[in-house]
């Protein structure tokens, strides 16, 4: 499932590339994404439709536009979803790139609902006419809008914990979001309620910069090591937004390009390899909660 930094590169791209362009037309082979959309399928398709792209944030995982007319559309990517910005032609019910290059690749092949953009961009970068597809292999993903003034009240997002890239989070805030829970560090570290945006991939990272145990138990951790995990948080995402996300699975950016933070990871999926600090251990995998977590057992 994409992350903060994945969720947070097509964010930066969309901004780019769709920022105040506005949505003529929706298509999509699977109505489902769009049932948690008020009417379903059918009303979002009409609500959405001549709306402005006024901005586009992240919250936690989700996908936030701000669209003219005082409306909030929200995707989620869930585990296979990117969006994509391009152009294509739908022959027999299915999207066709109508480019060379990634946008034509096997993995950004799977589109089931687009976006047809029009209207005068914001940015030089943006895509006069262009089209935004949202890839999901699995059929996971999540779509819906809602007035401005019901965005908050949205269950999607009432419990999403802070950000751990905004300047405002604090260690002293980390640390008592932390220490009300109980559990492994590795399973309350992925707990979106408490910080949001981090999951399998970048919790396995953050531990094993910090060295710590991915079974180490909450109330187990003092102040410094507490501190420890709080500052590699920040450096492994900010690192991992600058090279892009990671693409070692389904996830890619909006031009349909791989993110490079896979070429430089250092346990997550690395079982059975030596560990990058070179202390002779070899990467180990246990299984926390049903999802794996990798480390090495001499440093962590």
């Amino acid at each position: 499932m994409p992350e903060l930094p994945e969720v947070q590169t097509i964010v930066n791209d969309l901004n780019k590339k769709v920022k105040g362009l506005t949505i003529t037309d929706v298509w999509t082979d699977w109505p489902k994404y769009f049932k948690r959309s008020l009417g379903g399928w059918e009303a979002f398709r009409k609500t959405v439709k001549g709306k402005k792209i006024a901005k586009i944030w992240r919250l936690g995982k989700n996908i936030i536009f701000n669209l003219s007319g005082n409306k909030e559309m929200l995707i989620h990517q869930k585990m296979t979803g990117h969006l994509l910005i391009g152009h294509w032609q739908i022959k027999n019910n299915r999207p066709i790139s109508t480019e060379r290059g990634p946008l034509a690749e096997k993995v950004n092949d799977y589109i089931h609902a687009m976006f047809w953009l029009s209207g005068k961009p914001s940015s030089a970068k943006a895509s006069e006419g262009a089209m935004m597809g949202f890839s999901d292999l699995r059929k996971f993903g999540k779509i819906l809008v809602v007035d401005k003034k019901d965005f908050d009240n949205l269950e999607d997002i009432k419990d999403i914990g802070p950000d751990p890239l905004t300047p405002k989070f604090r260690f002293n805030e980390f640390k008592s979001l932390i220490s009300k829970k109980r559990g492994s560090i590795k399973k309350i570290l992925m707990d979106q309620s408490v910080v949001s945006g981090i999951g399998n991939i970048y919790s396995d990272e953050i531990l094993f910069i910090a060295k710590i145990h991915p079974l180490k138990k909450t109330e187990e951790l003092n102040d410094k090591e507490l501190k420890t995990i709080f500052e590699a948080t920040k450096k492994i995402l900010k690192k991992a937004v600058k090279l892009r996300g990671t693409s070692i699975s389904d996830y890619r950016d909006t031009a349909g390009k791989a993110g490079r933070y896979g070429n430089v990871r250092l346990v997550y999926q690395r079982e059975g390899k030596k560990c990058p600090n070179k202390c002779g251990g070899v990467i180990k995998r246990l299984k926390i909660n049903g999802r794996s977590a990798h480390f090495c057992p001499y440093c962590q």
